[in-house]
């Protein structure tokens, strides 16, 4: 784990590291039990040989190493700090930390996660400045 005792414990601190998290999970590999087949290494040993230069393929960000992969997963725990009866706090914080590691877009821009709540979007980022202040509360010292 970090130690962030040396860290500014606040609210934009936890943003940057819940969104750094968000960017390397999704740069994670997709990898696991699948109903398609997978030739990716067949498949790059062929364009070589072939001399494939495919420009319509998808750009592919470099895997995460394995600190930000620590990271990750301190940062994500983070939101476990938020109380179980306050979840639709927990699901916003965890959707605004989601961010294309390619684009550096947000999955789940403000106005997506409105009309998935059914709520104004300007309630939502209220909502989630709610749930960060929640997790800076529970970092402060002498809460972990």
């Amino acid at each position: 784990m970090t130690d962030l005792a040396n860290e500014p414990l606040d609210a934009a601190f936890v943003v940057t590291r819940l969104e750094e998290a968000g960017r390397t999970l999704m740069a994670l590999p997709h990898t696991g039990p699948s109903t398609r087949m997978r030739l990716s290494v067949l498949e790059v040993v062929r364009d070589a040989v072939e001399g494939d230069d495919r420009s319509d393929r998808r750009v592919r960000p470099a895997y995460p190493d394995s600190a930000r992969v620590t990271r990750m997963d301190e940062s994500l725990g983070w939101i476990s700090l938020i109380p179980k009866d306050r979840y639709v706090l927990r699901r916003i914080v965890g959707a605004r930390a989601l961010i294309n590691p390619t684009t550096d877009r947000h999955l789940y821009p403000w106005r997506k996660l409105a009309t998935a709540l059914g709520a104004d979007h300007k309630a939502v980022q209220r909502w989630h400045a709610q749930g960060i202040a929640l997790i800076v509360a529970g970092l402060a010292p002498g809460k972990g």
